[in-house]
């Protein structure tokens, strides 16, 4: 009559019950990344017109605090970074500053054209040719601005990311990547 239950595989968690009592089966990452997902708190870092459309993100109609997120301004309290917009390079050098204040786990969006790959102002000696040759990049967002919908799936994606991530592990190495300078030749790595 006693039947052994195995725990499904593809399942994260579980549940069975009975008159006796219950059980509940699940991974201790997904037990830990679960309160994670739901409390994500963004640093607003958008230094070009991207900041319109990260603005109207929280706003009533794509209303982001619904699924856990909250802004933050300082880099302290921050879990993702959204960089939305121009980045030149004597900004790197700061972004690359506020990146290294968060605490870990951290994630990063590049949202709009601009910060993916330098936009309308590519050709010109200032600005920076995407914000991922400072500081690793998770979601990319295309767009001219991109839509708040769009940025909203985004930090959707990020918290698939964090429920995939084992809770043991380092996400990436402290100051890995360096800041690139203007200079001839492109870029010149500071000793």
């Amino acid at each position: 009559m006693d039947k052994e239950v195995k725990a499904p595989e593809v399942v994260p968690a579980g549940f069975m019950g009975s008159r006796e009592g219950f059980a509940l089966w699940t991974t201790a990452s997904w037990l830990l990344n679960l309160p994670r997902k739901h409390s994500l708190w963004y640093f607003l870092f958008s230094p070009a017109c991207c900041a319109i459309e990260l603005m109207q993100t929280g706003g009533p109609r794509t209303d982001v605090d619904r699924f856990g997120m909250v802004f933050r301004a300082t880099p302290r309290q921050s879990d993702l970074m959204i960089v939305g917009g121009t980045v030149t390079y004597k900004m790197a050098e700061r972004v690359k500053l506020l990146y290294d204040q968060m605490a870990e786990p951290k994630y990063v969006i590049a949202m709009g054209s601009c910060a993916n790959c330098g936009g309308l102002f590519q050709r010109s000696y200032a600005v920076l040719k995407g914000v991922d040759q400072i500081i690793p990049v998770d979601i990319y967002i295309p767009g001219c601005p991109p839509r708040t919908e769009a940025l909203a799936d985004g930090m959707r994606k990020v918290q698939e990311i964090i429920m995939r991530e084992d809770w043991r592990g380092k996400r990436r190495p402290i100051g890995e990547q360096p800041v690139p300078q203007a200079g001839q030749g492109g870029f010149i790595k500071r000793a």
